[in-house]
């Protein structure tokens, strides 16, 4: 699945399934949300802190799923390509970043 027919196809479940987009604001919070959920299970599974019963059967891939799911449609809801923003944000870090990683010490 490329990214845009991950956009292309949320946008035809929004429409068809989810009836329609909540407003920007909402999927922000929604997306804030998700965001903390994911937080929470990676602090369990890669950090330092114990599994809740509540945790447990959690799945990081489905947490990871939901993020880019809202993420999504905030793109729809605004007009972003997302295949555009990030093949531009590539751009962006190669001409920032093309010499900075590989001559810092910390990271060899």
């Amino acid at each position: 699945m490329t990214i845009a027919n991950a956009q292309q196809q949320v946008d035809e479940w929004i429409k068809t399934v989810g009836v329609r987009y909540f407003s920007e604001l909402t999927n922000m919070t929604i997306l804030t949300e998700e965001v903390g959920e994911l937080a929470r299970l990676m602090a369990r599974k890669y950090g330092d802190q114990s599994f809740k019963k509540s945790d447990e059967g959690k799945d990081l891939s489905d947490e990871m799923a939901d993020v880019l799911w809202v993420l999504i449609c905030m793109a729809n809801q605004t007009g972003v390509d997302l295949t555009k923003a990030l093949e531009k944000n590539f751009e962006k870090k190669n001409a920032r970043d093309g010499e900075r990683h590989i001559n810092n010490p910390k990271l060899k």
